[in-house]
């Protein structure tokens, strides 16, 4: 939970410096961005579930 809260705050923070000094913002701004994201991190965490069912290189 530590991680996710600091994960959290330096976004918050990133995004409040990058508003001041008004550049654009560093993360896709609508919700389908931040689906493909989230999808992205779905199928690595799905891969890492298969994988060991799966036998990799040479036999």
């Amino acid at each position: 939970m530590k991680e996710v809260i600091l994960a959290l705050l330096t976004g918050v923070i990133v995004g409040f410096l990058f508003a001041l000094l008004k550049l654009p913002i560093p993360a896709p701004p609508a919700l389908a961005g931040v689906t493909g994201i989230v999808g992205i991190y779905l199928g690595f965490k799905l891969f890492q579930w298969v994988a060991p069912l799966i036998q990799f290189g040479p036999k």
